[in-house]
């Protein structure tokens, strides 16, 4: 690795190698670096994060804050000498991994009388609120816990039941709501400032009791309490929302006989010898030993009906967004990676059940298979095109006494561990697609008209008008149906995923949950070795098409153009990938600094959010539309981050396809004074970086009214033919004399 970094600064010291080879060694260096650079460390602090909020609406009343102390670590807040409660962060206290993989810190306060008095979400990676929904809103969701009363809501042991789900963060809410609740709970009882805080589990020296596996029937198991069940029909759902979900819910109940099956969930504690082999069958329970950790434990989940406990939601996240096991203070959200299906239930009399799940505990949350626990199924229903309401259903699960020792015991026997080998299924990632397929259908139909006219330009170019036609129609459907209604906006943010990917743990499934930005980017890849950057940027990116749009609505209201200077403009279009470099040596060294600069990127304020979103960002977009129109795409030309990712690789391209007279720039500069970005160098090269490929010059080529080449072609051709038509001399003189 030190060799190839040493290779790419000698390269950068060279005199001859031209800027393009300057960038890609800087690429280079940049990597190298991120990769043998110390990364900070994922843990954080209560201090952390001190400027982040303000004490007086996470404690009001409050004037200080003493020392972070305890474990889990807690600050008492203080009015005067008066200790009013404490304030904690919740990613420090309990498990806080959101859809992202990475914690949701939330820095909470809470009374000493078991009252929350506020809460502020401080730090977050959640892919949603980085590029789609508003982070207002997960502030807002936030908010509501303000007042709950932590001591009633352990003395009812219940869960919220209706959450206030925002909508495309189901994931992100429900582990805050679980976190806040669980993590104040557990302050509460390390500071002994509530005697009512009981533990929700037992604190009986309990364990597991091994012995031989003996096989058992299904009736059997579910008759001692080995196998849990919980069944809801179609009239306890509709119920459950008429309780508390809402005029909306309420007016869209669940069709069909009231005690038909909405879903009939079953759990059990796989480990446990006798359940694992009645369950998972002689085969299966003997590849045990090959995968889980030492003390791992296993859950088994199985559901039949009209609603699925799996979802969709790992697909995208790896995260199984509508099933939680809670346990006292734990909590576990359970991803793809620690899921195997399973085929059928092997115990006698089971039946048929359409989804199996063999579902391994993380070590670190501390589960423990002899005490109670209790499933939590999260039920949504659609109350508008993209909106829906959620409620939850707890399935209780206690392990059966003949399975328990109760006595003391110095460390829980480990179980034997868990084989994950794979078993086939169909991707929900297909499903996905094909949920889609009318979305992907018209996004592959315009991508086939785009590359027809590349593909056919040179007879498309000869037609003036039927080119600018069909370039404004086309920018017009990119704007609004590609950006404002599909959201299908790249940025260099994907760029960054893609590379941290590549890094760490790389899997196709990822890229794939996303049809119409998988489509978008491969056909970025197979651009660019045609064309360069130019298709995607000139014709695909709805805020480049929305910038051009406007401008052309400028000129026509008579709007003033400013022209750049060229030795002005020469020095300005390297600044985009200066950019990009810096934006991804952040990403390398720290994720989270990236995120906060490819806010220089005004797509997600205009495109995805429609500018719903905080003042400043929202007169930085309008800024930049606005400088727009008085220099045409001046964005694209100078500052995004994204045009310069798609350049470099850009060099790669097979074919120059853009048509050039020897006479372009030697005499004629007409093509360089009329392109739109000023990519064409006095010399009349196109300097295909910059281009974007409008396809202008090219109608210029052919136009033999504006090009000097084509009008002189033109005129000789007219001479020539009148020479043709010209009478013979003879009949010249006798018309002559005739008049």
């Amino acid at each position: 690795m030190q060799a190839v970094k040493d290779v790419a600064i000698m390269v950068l010291q060279r005199q001859n190698i031209g800027l393009y080879g300057r960038i890609i060694a800087a690429i280079m260096v940049i990597t190298f670096v991120g990769l043998l650079t110390p990364q900070h460390a994922s843990a954080y602090e209560l201090s952390d994060f001190s400027k982040k909020y303000e004490l007086a609406n996470i404690m009001p009343g409050a004037t200080r804050l003493g020392p972070v102390e305890g474990s889990p670590p807690s600050a008492v807040a203080y009015k005067g000498d008066a200790a009013l409660g404490y304030v904690f962060l919740n990613s420090t206290t309990v498990s806080a991994i959101g859809y992202s993989g990475k914690p949701i810190h939330v820095v909470v306060g809470v009374s000493t009388a078991g009252v929350i008095t506020g809460a502020r979400m401080v730090k977050h990676h959640e892919p949603i609120v980085l590029v789609g929904i508003p982070e207002n809103r997960i502030h807002e969701f936030i908010d509501r816990y303000i007042g709950l009363d932590v001591l009633q809501f352990v003395a009812h042991k219940k869960s919220h039941g209706n959450l206030e789900i925002v909508s495309g963060a189901t994931v992100t809410v429900m582990v805050i709501d679980d976190t806040i609740i669980r993590s104040a709970i557990k302050i509460l009882r390390q500071r002994n400032a509530a005697e009512a805080v009981a533990d929700v589990a037992p604190r009986e020296n309990v364990s597991i009791r091994l012995g031989k596996a003996v096989a058992e029937d299904w009736q059997t198991l579910l008759g001692d309490g080995s196998v849990r069940r919980l069944r809801l029909s179609l009239d306890d759902v509709n119920h459950a929302f008429a309780m508390g979900g809402g005029k909306a819910a309420i007016a869209r109940p669940e069709l069909g006989a009231p005690d038909l099956t909405f879903i009939d969930l079953y759990a059990a504690v796989a480990s446990i010898p006798t359940i694992g082999l009645s369950l998972l069958g002689p085969g299966e329970y003997a590849n045990l030993g090959k995968a889980a950790a030492p003390g791992q434990q296993a859950i088994i989940i199985a559901g039949r009906g009209r609603y699925s406990f799996k979802g969709s939601g790992y697909v995208r996240g790896g995260i199984f967004d509508r099933i939680q096991l809670i346990q006292g203070d734990i909590s576990v959200r359970f991803r793809d990676k620690y899921h195997k299906r399973i085929g059928e239930i092997k115990a006698a009399g089971a039946g048929r059940f359409p989804e199996i799940g063999l579902f391994l505990i993380p070590v670190e949350s501390e589960f423990d298979p002899a005490k109670p626990w209790r499933l939590q199924l999260l039920v949504h229903r659609a109350i508008g095109p993209i909106k829906k309401a959620f409620t939850t259903f707890d399935l209780g699960y206690q392990p059966p006494e003949r399975y328990l020792l109760r006595q003391a015991v110095e460390t829980a026997a480990a179980p034997t561990p868990i084989s994950l080998k794979p078993t086939v299924e169909t991707p929900l990632w297909v499903k996905i697609w094909r949920n889609r397929i009318v979305d992907i259908v018209i996004l592959v139909a315009s991508l086939c008209v785009l590359t027809s006219v590349f593909f056919f330009q040179d007879w498309l170019v000869r037609r003036p008008r039927l080119t600018v036609w069909l370039r404004n129609v086309f920018l017009f459907y990119t704007v609004v149906w590609l950006g404002f209604y599909a959201n299908a906006q790249l940025s260099v943010v994907n760029t960054m995923t893609f590379f941290d990917a590549l890094l760490n743990d790389f899997r196709w499934e990822f890229f794939l949950v996303d049809p119409l930005i998988f489509i978008l980017w491969g056909s970025v890849a197979v651009s660019l070795l045609f064309w360069g950057r130019g298709v995607y940027c000139g014709w695909l990116c709805p805020f480049g098409a929305l910038q051009e749009l406007l401008n052309k609505a400028a000129r026509v209201l008579k709007i003033p153009q400013l022209a750049v200077p060229w030795a002005l403009h020469e020095r300005l279009w390297p600044l985009k990938y200066v950019i990009f470099l810096g934006i991804l040596g952040l990403s390398l060294y720290s994720f989270e600094m990236a995120e906060m600069a490819a806010e220089v990127e005004p797509f997600k304020t205009s495109i995805i959010l429609k500018f719903a979103r905080a003042w400043p960002f929202v007169l930085f977009a309008l800024a930049v539309l606005g400088l727009g129109l008085f220099v045409e795409r001046a964005y694209c030309r100078y500052f995004c981050p994204l045009g310069g990712a798609l350049g470099i690789p850009g060099r790669m391209r097979m074919n120059d396809w853009l048509r050039r007279y020897p006479e372009c720039g030697t005499p004629c500069q007409r093509c360089k004074a009329e392109c739109m970005v000023q990519a064409i160098h006095p010399n009349g090269q196109i300097n295909p970086n910059e281009c974007l490929q409008c396809l202008h010059c090219q109608a210029l080529y052919y136009d033999d009214h504006k090009c000097p080449v084509m009008i002189k072609k033109r005129l000789r051709r007219e001479h020539r033919q009148a020479e043709i038509l010209k009478p013979p001399p003879s009949l010249r003189h006798e018309a002559e004399a005739a008049d």
